[in-house]
């Protein structure tokens, strides 16, 4: 007989997640995700699990990333040594889409990626490629070739609006910025209380693919499907949110797929291009023309920045406007103070979750106060994304930002209001309501599980008396149960039971005011059996 010792079976890679991909099998177990997730984004999605030969790095109850809190920021991709951990490509579904003679395929380029990419082709950090990204795309297929930046330009103005009138109102304030993913969906899972004070407008990315879906096809007279729309994003959050429901039509996707820096330098590799060697090529028009406001965008404080400046010229016509954020001892955080006429405005930058986190928990204590915050997950802003790629040059991060600023510096406009193609586009019908449907979005409280209820009754048909208990652990403690077994006896002891309708939910958010009950969409905290009959009282009489 010959004897094998005994193997272990191969891991199975973790595909859950639409941004990105875990190999268990390549994984070496150096803990730098479980420290990057944890100690710099405040996440601390991963962990180490069992002994000896059998340890190895899990989610939360060994779930997939796509199940768990996991923001998609890519942060552990960036620091992983031997790709256990790589970004969720869309490569061959782009192919496909650019061999399909049914399809008008679209691209958008961040800004970002283009003081980035170069450095896969022997470039130093920080060097624009602009020129030769745009004639790369051109040879592989792309009808048209868009800037991100002509829809950043559009959310400054969106933004910059959205915050003049919640300072006039003063409410929702401080405003949160809403162009990172990662942020907005750090924000659902931590601070749903705090979801009111984020802008709501969509990010460029987003913006890009509602405008382009509405206004090309039409110009091209061509159905939605027809059309297809790539992003190039130094990002892999853009994945998941190009897959959020709310940025769909039917069931058509206002951004198709979304390639990363990373991504793009592959395909490039793929179809035989010489990137060095390429001619300059410039974007087509009117949605390849940009503000320098729309480039800095890609860089850590870009954000505030480009609103400061539409701002400035709202109030003050742009006379005695302060620039240059000051960096605070906290940590990952910029502060500005700047008067406006006769308004003292407060402002902070703020990159990397985990420092995010820090600034929230103090503006929640009462001791610091800002009126606008911009957050950006990785540290750096969009220039050090998930996507990006990987350095050992320890000013790859400043090069790429700074190159973004020169660029600024270089363009002939630099505040968004003054692109002429986007006046165009207000004055061509862009009204107020039409901008709330393409531009702007809605928020989800992540932090419970609130649309899954239990029927404790038969639900459905015409039901006069609807009650929803709240059965969280903490309402349970207090007395959930009983107050549900003395309602369910009083319902029956009166004959209501055809026209009641009870169900359970898992979390009202009023940990600290249970035992919670909803009559007929009314909230009663702390609720007694004496209060509830009194009002199942009032509704059924």
């Amino acid at each position: 007989k010959v004897r094998f010792k005994q193997v272990n079976q191969d891991k199975v890679p973790d595909l859950s997640s639409d941004a990105i991909i875990r190999d268990p099998g390549k994984c070496v177990l150096c803990g730098d995700c479980v420290r990057v997730c944890d100690e710099i984004q405040s996440v601390g999605v991963l962990d180490f699990a069992d002994r000896g030969a059998d340890a190895r790095v899990v989610a939360c109850f060994d779930k997939g990333l796509g199940e768990v809190e996991c923001v998609n920021c890519g942060q552990c991709v960036k620091v992983c040594p031997v790709g256990a951990l790589i970004p969720k490509h869309q490569i061959d579904q782009v192919w496909d889409a650019l061999h399909d003679e049914e399809k008008y395929v679209v691209v958008q380029i961040a800004p970002a990626v283009r003081v980035a990419l170069g450095e896969y082709f022997g470039y130093k950090p920080g060097t624009t490629t602009t020129g030769q990204i745009v004639t790369a795309l051109r040879l592989m297929g792309f009808d048209q070739v868009f800037d991100t930046a002509f829809a950043a330009d559009l959310t400054v103005i969106e933004e910059g609006n959205e915050f003049l009138e919640r300072v006039e109102k003063g409410e929702n304030l401080p405003q949160f910025t809403s162009c990172c993913p990662a942020w907005v969906k750090f924000a659902e899972q931590y601070y749903p209380d705090m979801l009111p004070n984020l802008s709501s407008c969509r990010s460029p990315q987003q913006m890009f693919g509602s405008v382009i879906k509405d206004y090309l096809t039409k110009e091209l007279n061509i159905p939605r499907e027809k059309l297809v729309v790539v992003s190039i994003m130094p990002c892999t959050a853009k994945k998941f949110e190009a897959n959020r429901p709310e940025f769909s039509v039917e069931g058509n996707k206002d951004v198709d797929y979304v390639l990363t820096t990373q991504e793009l330098s592959l395909m490039i590799r793929e179809r035989g291009l010489t990137f060095s060697q390429l001619e300059p090529g410039s974007f087509d028009m009117p949605y390849g023309f940009k503000t320098g406001a729309g480039v800095i965008f890609g860089s850590s404080g870009g954000v505030s920045e480009a609103v400061l400046r539409y701002a400035a010229e709202k109030l003050s016509k742009g006379k005695g406007i302060q620039t240059g954020f000051v960096e605070i001892s906290s940590g990952g955080v910029k502060t500005l103070n700047i008067r406006f006429g006769d308004k003292d405005l407060r402002l902070a930058v703020v990159s990397g979750l985990g420092s995010a986190r820090k600034l929230i928990d103090k503006i929640r204590k009462g001791e610091e106060h800002y009126d606008l915050i911009e957050v950006m997950a990785c540290c750096g802003g969009c220039v050090n994304g998930g996507g990006q790629p990987i350095t050992e040059e320890k000013m790859a991060v400043e090069s790429r930002a700074r190159e973004l600023f020169d660029n600024d510096k270089m363009l002939q406009f630099h505040s968004a209001h003054e692109n002429p193609y986007v006046r165009e586009l207000y004055d061509d019908g862009l009204t107020r309501e039409k901008a709330h449907e393409l531009l702007h979005t809605e928020y989800n409280n992540r932090k419970r599980i609130h649309a899954e209820e239990v029927a404790l009754t038969e639900v459905g048909g015409d039901k006069s008396l609807k009650l929803n208990i709240c059965f969280g652990t903490s309402c349970f403690l207090r007395g959930a149960q009983e107050l549900y077994t003395r309602l369910m006896e009083y319902v029956r002891e009166k004959g209501l039971e055809e026209g009641t309708e009870v169900t359970a939910s898992f979390c009202t958010e009023r940990c600290k005011k249970g035992p919670v009950l909803r009559v007929n969409g009314k909230t009663i905290e702390h609720c007694t059996y004496e209060q509830a009959i009194e009002e199942i009282q009032k509704a059924i009489h």
